[in-house]
């Protein structure tokens, strides 16, 4: 579809638009923006990848909150946007988009703009701790600052009635995994309501990017969620690449496939295993662990890292695979897939493994849709959203997988489609190796990036989708980016699909989507 025919088709009349590469922009009034909001979400059934609010004080006297909707298999997208001069407030689209409650929370939270009738503009990412009337974003914050902490308690909604009790689970919690609160409400045994409170692991990650020189800039990227350095660094990369007009060499789009599968395989499979941990079946646990193991030793081998950090750079990857290698690789793939087929076989014959998996937190396909689920979760549900396959970026179309969904939404259909997504990374692994092109795996173009503009990529990460928001101001340097991770969509489902459930399902249902906190709390 060309662009003037996607203009055509999803854009009210009347509205004027402004062309660059792949970006429809479209300035609104608030008052036009419920009615392209409901045309492009929920006539047309675009998906909202992201919502960015930039300071623009300094240039124009504004503020401005995009917001971008893709079309996908166009690898296009729409970004109305409005601007805020002389006032703090904006119209909530949450009753239109229940998928931007968060990110207008996140707005109100980083830059002092109030979302106007938000059910629950209450904080998201910072702790309790961070004082009211300091705005980490705001371009006059400095970043150097340390806020003088409040100690401020957080403030759940109230539960009453005969048997109705709470439990308080975190911030800090048994073995080694990041802080998160949770507080449960309990009829007897089962969980009636759940709120989780996230934000202890907010590393100011936003405001680094706009300090930091660009090298340190990636190296920042592949830090927002340590298991996945590789696709964060990736889409940062691609960004920036975009903005500076570098094109990646064939063979190092092959490499950064080659090593997003690999990171899927490796964060897979443990997940695989730790499912089962959840289970008490320790044969499948102990299993997942030992393959996770042997797919991250080949990440060292490969890259010098177990996390697959210092590979992504502007222009392709730092690290080559040569021929040997390859061949190897796919040697060890090969037995790997062997091994976890057995492994599969024999879960697959528990009847326990089957009967604890299913009808446990379980999300309605039609609540995914509305809160903007991705990834696992979504495909969990029966919706077949994937970056990869939507908006299709490196060399994903010239392979072929198919998106793994299942239909029933609970815990045993998470553990369904990551077994079918390690086959299918399997299987791209080594058409890939393959057909991998001789040549360089890195550009030498020189880096210059177009002054007062902005790009967008999506990547999909084994949790979900990544999105990378980059803009550039008037000197062509890096003024704003903007970090949404999958995990940032998928942890307010918890609050829809743990009630019902009891308290002891809740760590396998955790186990299931194992979002990350880092991720979120950026």
């Amino acid at each position: 579809m060309s662009v003037s025919n996607i203009i055509t088709t999803y854009i009210p009349q009347g509205l004027s638009t402004k062309v660059h590469g792949r970006y429809i922009e479209c300035e609104i009034s608030q008052d036009q923006l419920k009615t392209m909001c409901e045309s492009l979400s929920r006539i047309h059934g675009l998906p909202l990848k992201t919502m960015v609010a930039k300071d623009e004080r300094k240039r124009n006297g504004m503020w401005n909150i995009f917001y971008v909707f893709g079309v996908p298999n166009e690898n296009v997208y729409i970004v109305p946007f409005i601007s805020i001069r002389d006032s703090h407030e904006f119209l909530s689209m949450t009753s239109v988009m229940p998928s931007v409650a968060f990110y207008e929370r996140e707005i109100r939270e980083f830059f002092g703009l109030n979302p106007i009738g938000h059910p629950n503009p209450g904080r998201w990412l910072l702790h309790n701790n961070w004082p009211e009337g300091v705005y980490p974003l705001r371009k006059d914050f400095d970043v150097h600052t340390r806020p003088e902490e409040e100690q401020r308690q957080n403030v759940f909604g109230e539960l009453a009635g005969e048997g109705v009790f709470e439990i308080p689970v975190g911030p800090v919690h048994a073995g080694i995994i990041e802080p998160g609160h949770f507080r449960f409400g309990m009829a007897g045994e089962e969980i009636i309501s759940l709120e989780p409170r996230l934000g202890y692991t907010h590393k100011g990650i936003e405001k680094l990017f706009e300090t930091l020189p660009i090298d340190q800039k990636i190296a920042l990227s592949e830090r927002v969620s340590g298991d996945s350095s590789f696709t964060h660094s990736m889409a940062f990369c691609m960004a920036l690449e975009e903005l500076a007009g570098v094109s990646v060499p064939t063979r190092g789009q092959y490499l950064r496939v080659i090593f997003s599968e690999l990171e899927r395989l490796v964060n897979h499979i443990g997940d695989v295993g730790l499912i089962l941990l959840g289970t008490a079946y320790t044969f499948g646990s102990s299993q997942g662990a030992r393959l996770r193991e042997r797919v991250m030793q080949t990440h060292e081998r490969l890259t010098g890292s177990r996390f697959l950090r210092g590979v992504n750079t502007i222009g392709g990857v730092t690290r080559d695979v040569i021929k040997s290698e390859c061949v190897r690789l796919q040697e060890e793939l090969r037995e790997i897939k062997k091994e976890f087929s057995e492994v599969i076989g024999v879960v697959d014959k528990s009847i326990a493994v089957f009967n604890r998996l299913s009808n446990t937190g379980t999300l309605p396909t039609q609540t995914a849709k509305d809160f903007g689920a991705v990834g696992i979760l979504a495909r969990g549900s029966g919706i077949a959203r994937d970056a990869r396959k939507d908006f299709p970026y490196a060399v994903y179309d010239e392979l072929q997988f198919t998106v793994a969904t299942e239909g029933s939404g609970d815990v045993f259909a998470r553990f369904q489609v990551r077994v079918k997504e390690i086959f299918s990374s399997f299987s791209i692994l080594q058409d890939a190796l393959t057909q991998i092109p001789d040549g360089q795996h890195c550009s030498k173009d020189h880096i210059y990036f177009t002054p007062e503009t902005f790009s967008v990529s999506v990547v999909e990460g084994w949790r979900g989708d990544i999105v990378y928001f980059v803009a550039t101001d008037s000197t062509g340097s890096i003024s704003r980016v903007h970090v949404r991770d999958a995990s940032f969509l998928n942890w307010p489902l918890f609050s829809y699909f743990s009630p019902g459930n009891v308290v002891l399902d809740f760590p396998l249902i955790n186990k299931s989507c194992n979002l990350s906190y880092s991720g979120n709390d950026k």
